[in-house]
């Protein structure tokens, strides 16, 4: 029997209308489990790479990861998974063995190093076609940001069915029931396959019904003839403070591998993107305009602190030119900008650097040539290439782009760039931190995973 054991037993009598609030009553429990779904896919992805060198999956990762499942198919069982029960769920990750809802995976002592590269993704698409198609793509989803869970599609459809025939004839369809339990334990079988706790491949077959073959019987069983005592090893178990360390240790994990993505990103930028006068650029774009100019939305910098603190940062800015006939570039004040180009015909573009969209406004010709205009803090003009230089200043400001004689039709190639000197130290600096806050969230995940000593205890 395939080594996932999903069990439920339909805890009757049910309330005809609970049902109809369970989506209100469990959001503190999916509150939880966004967390520990965030915790499972940081600690799947260290598995992934501890099974790729080593063959075998951490016990402590393994365990709260069976804990995240079960704590789900929990909630799920109670909510609109199935609807099976009115007991309100508990909030642990261990087996609650009187509670009508369990799950249990068996850990695997090797796992295939091999399999691990395929099996979740690869290995598994025929699953996901027909979970899919049985379960709705709102059911477990694996993807580039992690395991997501939740209800959709047929078993969402046919818990609903029995909800209503629960509130008007006071009953739950058993057949419906051993149905709905088919599908999920179908599901849970592959997002445990998927997650690399096991490297059996998951059957295409509905096993139907409460009891999982192979696994605990969910109904009551006769009592077994007393044994004599005997000593086991008591199980470490997974507390609220183990809990607590993983969930932080993961969280700071991602924000640490975003900060080290991020600085490292600066870095590479900072040593490949300058030209040879130092300036980091953007891509060079052409822009051509039937009308009398080109100008940028507005350039709104409101920088708190001194100038010269972000002068110091962003250095001096550059915008470049190029043409095969005379053009102006300059950057005035918005105010100013308006008084010279307000009632020009004129396009519009609202991203300089990366020509998204630009737009056409109405108007008639300029009063004059834009080089006989007092208006402009920074231009250039002339042909082939041209550049101007800027020291970033607070305020509202406009770039245009015209001929140099004023007239109709503007075409020529624009780039922009800044000298950011404190780039790479910048970089440097979120790198750093991002290691140190990744080496606090291996600490943390270590202690959380970490089993306490078996002691020996009586068992009758």
């Amino acid at each position: 029997m395939y080594p996932v054991h999903v069990r439920g037993r339909l805890d009757e009598p049910l309330s005809r209308w609970l049902w109809l609030v369970k989506w209100l009553l469990a959001i503190p429990h999916f509150v939880v489990l966004v967390f520990l779904w965030i915790a499972f896919a940081f600690l799947t992805v260290i598995a992934f790479f501890a099974i790729l060198f080593t063959g075998r999956y951490p016990r402590g990762m393994f365990d709260f990861n069976v804990g995240v499942l079960r704590w789900t198919w929990r909630v799920g069982f109670y909510s609109y998974s199935a609807l099976a029960t009115d007991r309100y769920p508990p909030f642990s990750l261990g087996e609650e063995p009187d509670y009508p809802a369990g799950l249990d995976v068996p850990y695997p002592e090797r796992l295939s190093r091999g399999l691990v590269l395929v099996k979740w993704w690869l290995l598994a698409i025929p699953h996901y076609i027909v979970v899919g198609i049985l379960a709705g793509s709102g059911w477990f989803v694996w993807d580039a940001a992690g395991a997501r869970w939740g209800g959709g599609g047929l078993i969402t459809l046919l818990v609903l069915f029995a909800g209503v025939v629960l509130l008007f004839a006071n009953r739950y369809p058993r057949g419906l029931f051993d149905f709905v339990m088919g599908l999920n334990r179908w599901a849970f079988r592959v997002v445990a396959y998927a997650t690399l706790m096991r490297d059996e491949y998951p059957p295409f077959r509905l096993d139907q019904g409460g009891d999982d073959p192979g696994g605990t019987p969910a109904t009551a069983t006769a009592e077994p003839a007393p044994a004599p005592p005997t000593a086991r090893p008591a199980a470490g178990g997974t507390g609220a403070g183990k809990v607590a360390l993983l969930v932080i240790g993961s969280l700071l994990g991602l924000i640490s591998l975003g900060l080290v993505a991020g600085g490292g990103v600066a870095i590479a930028f900072d040593q490949t993107q300058r030209n040879a006068d130092g300036y980091v650029t953007s891509d060079t774009h052409a822009y051509r305009t039937e009308s009398y100019a080109l100008v940028s939305d507005r350039i709104d910098l409101d920088l708190p602190g001194p100038a010269r603190t972000w002068r110091s940062l962003f250095g001096d800015v550059r915008v470049w030119s190029e043409s095969d006939h005379p053009v102006f570039i300059g950057l005035a004040a918005t105010p100013d900008a308006e008084r010279y180009l307000g009632a020009v015909e004129r396009e519009r573009v609202d991203d300089l650097a990366g020509r998204r969209e630009q737009t056409r406004l109405p108007g008639g010709s300029p009063s004059g040539p834009p080089g006989e205009q007092e208006i402009w803090a920074a231009s250039a003009a002339g042909t082939g290439i041209q550049f101007f230089t800027w020291e970033v200043e607070d305020g509202d400001w406009t770039f245009a782009l015209m001929n140099a004689d004023a007239s109709r039709g503007v075409d020529a190639t624009l780039s922009v760039g800044a000298t950011l000197p404190g780039l790479l130290w910048a970089g440097l600096a979120v790198l750093a931190g991002g290691i140190l806050l990744l080496a606090l969230a291996v600490l943390l995940i270590v202690l959380g995973t970490r089993s306490r000593p078996a002691s020996p205890v009586l068992t009758p």
